[in-house]
């Protein structure tokens, strides 16, 4: 008699329709996405102007979101939301893929092609948006080819049991598939680093490596002793390139080789001028000490730093260019099209607003805009301090919104006064006894004049205030505090030049910058 074979039942691991595990859906669709990637950033090698769908994709993520997106991400990853912003693109294309995997194993090769399509095309998108011109497309158009073939190679192995296994669990079936996933996250990391290295090729560390700058017309003495305290804890005057805070919408740093390096002025001027970076080299420079500041930068914020910085006199090459009746506006325009506009008005009154190439004695490192950047003392950075410039539009308010004006940023931004305690540090436990209290405070193109500090609730008391430089930089100040057993608050406030207190009011940076008084708690044991 024949024997009945009664039909197995599937286990959980395994889903309907003979279809393979869901887990390796799930691992196809995330080594197709890999694949992708890893051939795309090959691809995007070939040119200087093409890059990765994943930079492309979060430079039209960062020109989308509101203000108060950005203000959020910095204020709670600081100088760190660019690698936030990528870590978080990463993760929803890591879940997306996965997703496209399982429904593609589950249900129909089908699903995955659309599905890795589908981001092929938001990359093409994203490029198109871009600087690489109509080319650009083609990193995300082989990627996702790439992607595509990934998944359906591992689709056919998956569906082909080994001979004479039961089952798509069989130690032989799975050993083949987790072996064929392995061989393509490997070529997919090749590839990757592959693309990555030879994009290196871009880089402008070289250009700047062999830059000599020459001496300003007329060079600044040493920082003298008074300018600063020896107090621990203390914030530099100076403000060492490598700590100098990093704020801008570029994803990775604009590579500028300052052998091609160009800086056009046009709009409304009487004549255009086209100027090389040997043309700025050989102008007549200037030297000034300035402190710059980041709107996004809260109260007590770390967004601010002062530095000695080398360049052209703004007022000049517009004296040279001739700027026409009507023109208002000035706007910096960077190599990646971003905008920043500020007064006509801020370049010629005096202030040593320049084209800046040179900071604390180096050229411009390359993530602070090398070859040649602006420095407007005064204004926030957002309408100002454009980096990797390369064009200078004269305009009217009237006529052109920059970048952030048109995501509901104040159109004109002069810096704010603000003060800051560095030390102690806040919830910090310290022994009673003598103790500094000791901070910075600015108040660009007003000087700082006086500053106080508070103790609870007990009276205003002055610090003592080091030297001032000139009135474009922050004053380090420090009171003599006998502290006391205890839980206690410490405010400080500072006054400008022209005698205005800094308001108690606290307001958030959106849409002008951050006001109010900074205060924290020490703990003294």
């Amino acid at each position: 008699m024949d024997s009945i074979t009664t039909p197995r039942a599937p286990t959980d691991l395994e889903t309907t329709a003979g279809a393979p595990p869901w887990w390796q859906g799930v691992i196809a669709g995330l080594l197709a996405a890999l694949g992708a990637l890893g051939v795309a950033e090959l691809v995007s090698a070939i040119s200087a102007r093409w890059r990765s769908p994943v930079l492309d994709v979060g430079d039209r993520v960062i020109d989308l979101v509101p203000p108060w997106v950005k203000d959020f991400a910095i204020a709670v990853f600081g100088t760190n939301d660019k690698l936030a912003l990528l870590a978080g693109i990463f993760s929803l294309l890591a879940v997306f893929a996965g997703a496209v995997g399982w429904l593609a194993f589950r249900y129909s090769r089908w699903v995955g092609v659309a599905g890795i399509a589908l981001f092929g095309v938001l990359g093409m998108l994203a490029a198109l948006g871009g600087e690489g011109g109509a080319g650009s497309v083609l990193p995300s158009l082989v990627g996702a080819a790439a992607g595509i073939g990934v998944l359906a190679w591992l689709g056919r192995i998956a569906r082909r049991p080994e001979p004479d296994a039961g089952s798509y669990l069989d130690g032989a079936s799975r050993r083949t598939f987790l072996a064929a996933a392995a061989v393509f996250t490997a070529g997919a990391v090749a590839a990757g680093a592959g693309g990555r290295r030879l994009n290196g090729r871009f880089s402008a560390s070289e250009s700047r490596a062999g830059t000599v700058l020459p001496a300003a017309a007329e060079q600044l003495a040493p920082v003298p002793d008074a300018a600063g305290f020896d107090v621990p804890g203390l914030s530099p005057f100076v403000t060492p390139n490598a700590d100098f805070y990093r704020i801008d919408t570029a994803l990775v740093v604009p590579q500028v080789p300052a052998e091609t390096y160009e800086l056009t002025i046009k709009g409304m001027v009487d004549r255009e001028i086209t100027l090389t970076y040997e043309d700025l080299l050989n102008r007549r420079l200037i030297e000034s000490d300035i402190t710059l500041t980041c709107v996004s930068n809260e109260v007590g914020g770390r967004l601010v730093g002062n530095a000695r910085w080398l360049g052209v006199p703004l007022a000049e090459l517009l004296e040279e260019a001739g700027v026409r009746d009507g023109a208002d506006q000035i706007v910096g325009r960077s190599v990646d099209n971003y905008t920043a506009g500020f007064p006509v008005a801020a370049a010629l009154d005096g202030r040593d607003a320049m084209v800046a190439i040179g900071m604390n004695g180096e050229p411009l490192p390359l993530e602070h805009g090398f070859p040649a950047r602006l420095v407007v003392p005064g204004l926030y950075g957002y309408v100002s301090a454009t980096k990797w410039l390369k064009e200078i539009e004269l305009t009217t308010f009237d006529a052109f919104d920059h970048y952030w004006e048109r995501r509901g940023w104040a159109e004109e931004a002069p810096i704010k006064t603000q003060s800051r305690i560095d030390t102690p540090a806040a919830l910090a436990r310290i022994p009673a006894g003598p103790t500094p209290i000791a901070g910075v405070a600015w108040a660009q193109t007003r000087g700082v004049a006086k500053v106080e500090v508070r103790v609870d609730d007990g009276g205003w008391q002055e610090a003592e205030l080091a030297a001032a430089i000139n009135d474009t930089t922050w004053r380090q100040w420090k009171l003599a505090w006998d502290a006391t057993p205890g839980r206690h608050d410490i405010t400080v406030r500072a006054a400008d030049g022209r005698g205005e207190t800094q308001p108690e009011e606290r307001t958030r940076p959106i849409p002008d910058g951050a006001a109010g008084w900074h205060s924290l708690v020490v703990i003294v044991e």
